[in-house]
């Protein structure tokens, strides 16, 4: 079942590409997160959609929020498509083992083996407040993610 607006964020805990580990429960009371699930790396609108969000960057620090950027795909697979974008500042996290575990927990796990195209927004006290799917050619808007921290007030 598909995660909603209302439920609680279930936790996680993914590797980054960035050569750390990124738990959710530890931004809790300290920001905001943008949970970006997404296809595979090196597509095109998965990479026009991360690199979005880095453009964005100055503004969801602005707004105490962090941005990742879910997929399947295995660390290094992460970790070389971020250097084919220039670099990319925010986690990418490989939800690679169990493959989809947290795709699976937030309901967007594809029949096919990849996530759905899914942004949720969770707020600082570990509540989802957006919760949208997109089809997977469609490059979702930062608007509406904006639209959506901004409301949180």
């Amino acid at each position: 079942m598909r995660l909603e607006a209302g439920a609680t964020a279930p936790d996680f805990e993914l590797s980054s590409h960035l050569g750390h580990t990124v738990r959710l429960s530890s931004f809790r009371s300290r920001k905001h997160v943008v949970i970006a699930f997404h296809p595979l790396a090196f597509t095109p609108v998965c990479t026009s959609q991360m690199q979005n969000y880095e453009a964005d960057r100055a503004w969801f620090d602005e707004h105490d929020t962090h941005v990742l950027g879910l997929s399947v795909d295995a660390v290094p697979a992460k970790a070389a498509w971020a250097k084919t974008l220039g670099g990319i500042s925010f986690d990418l996290l490989a939800d690679f083992h169990p493959h989809g575990g947290v795709a699976e927990a937030y309901g967007v796990m594809r029949d096919g083996g990849i996530s759905e195209r899914a942004i949720f927004v969770v707020d600082k006290a570990g509540q989802v407040v957006f919760a949208k799917v997109y089809d997977i050619p469609v490059l979702p808007d930062n608007a509406e993610v904006r639209q959506a921290i901004e409301a949180i007030g």
